[in-house]
């Protein structure tokens, strides 16, 4: 995964929100997931974003928090995200 990359949610996939917080269905594989408060903004954030790295320059601007957790914290929820076959990336 590089940085220059861009996550969108898979087409499979049916996300509802509820109070804030997101509701997966992975229609393929017949599977409910969840993101609370904090990964559902960070799933909007990428969603909206041109690259994983343009979302991460927007939420550290949203968020006090250090820089470099930050880094890690998206990049290791843009994986969990992938593995789950919620989203998908792609070349932005």
């Amino acid at each position: 995964m590089e940085l220059s990359q861009k996550v969108s949610l898979n087409q499979d996939v049916l996300m509802q929100d509820l109070n804030g917080e997101a509701v997966f269905l992975n229609c393929d594989r017949e599977e409910y997931f969840s993101l609370d408060e904090v990964g559902t903004r960070i799933l909007m954030v990428l969603q909206q974003s041109h690259s994983i790295e343009s979302a991460y320059e927007a939420l550290i601007e949203e968020y006090d928090v250090d820089p470099e957790k930050l880094r890690q914290d998206l990049l290791a929820l843009v994986r969990e995200l992938e593995e789950h076959g919620l989203v998908k990336i792609t070349n932005s």
